[in-house]
């Protein structure tokens, strides 16, 4: 393992790092930090807290790691950061530990591409698959859903949840909550239509995309009232499973349908 670790590197003795793993010059990790084989640490970097890290993945020079939560209320409780498989972080990024007041861990899954300066405060949830462009910040206790897309510069309110393969425009401000499959922009962030793109590029055909559609516009064209409308949805979810991605955030939102 010490070949792979520059010379320069911090490394409390205490730390469990996987023997193939990668540390570049200058990196500072923490008595409490596990990181598992196959993973890259770029120099200068400080990886602190009780933070676990998967496999193969690549975090950048200049990247905060499991530092304590911006958040008044922390009194130096053990929580946690818990980072998957797979995932790129690039270079400037603060990703925060839990805090007692949610669940005590912020998760990251697997797959996921956040580009620099992207913030991920304390108690976040993200899925799989997600891209967060440059600059993305993201409040406590934030839920971004599997393969969504956060445009440069969005930024999250705390307590939103953004949904499974929703897109936002550069620039935008979420608020509310944002459904799955929607196209978001603005500050205020408004739906604008469904990723139809992404869907297809991900391999959905075209009955399921058209589905997704007509789910849309009962949700937001068509003039019923919240209730009415998930009534309705819960019937096309019968028929395109899909939609139960819809019917179940549906049922679990917490700040607010941005509609």
């Amino acid at each position: 393992m010490t070949e792979r670790i520059h010379s320069t590197a911090i490394i409390d003795s205490s730390a469990d790092l996987a023997d193939d793993v990668e540390v570049g010059a200058f990196t500072l990790i923490g008595p409490d930090v596990r990181i598992a084989a196959g993973t890259w640490i770029g120099p200068h970097c400080v990886l602190r807290g009780h933070t676990e890290i998967g496999r193969d993945n690549r975090i950048f020079q200049f990247c905060s790691v499991g530092e304590a939560p911006q958040d008044k209320k922390y009194r130096g409780e053990p929580t946690r950061l818990v980072i998957g498989d797979r995932n790129t972080v690039r270079e400037f990024c603060t990703l925060n530990c839990g805090t007692v007041q949610d669940a005590g861990v912020t998760r990251i899954g697997n797959d996921n591409w956040i580009m620099a300066y992207v913030h991920v405060a304390h108690d976040c949830v993200l899925g799989d698959h997600t891209i967060l462009a440059n600059s993305t910040q993201l409040a406590g206790h934030v839920v971004i859903g599997d393969h969504a897309i956060l445009g440069g510069f969005t930024g999250v309110h705390q307590f939103c949840s953004v949904g499974a393969h929703c897109i936002t425009s550069v620039g935008s401000v979420v608020l509310q909550d944002i459904a799955p499959f929607v196209m978001a922009a603005g500050n205020p962030a408004e739906p604008r239509g469904i990723n139809s793109e992404g869907l297809r590029r991900r391999g959905f055909d075209p009955d399921t995309v058209a589905a997704v559609k007509r789910a849309f516009r009962t949700l937001y064209r068509s003039g019923l009232s919240l209730d009415e409308a998930r009534a309705e949805l819960a019937l096309q979810a019968h028929q395109v499973p899909l939609l139960a991605v819809l019917t179940d955030f549906l049922a679990t939102q917490r700040r607010g349908l941005a509609r």
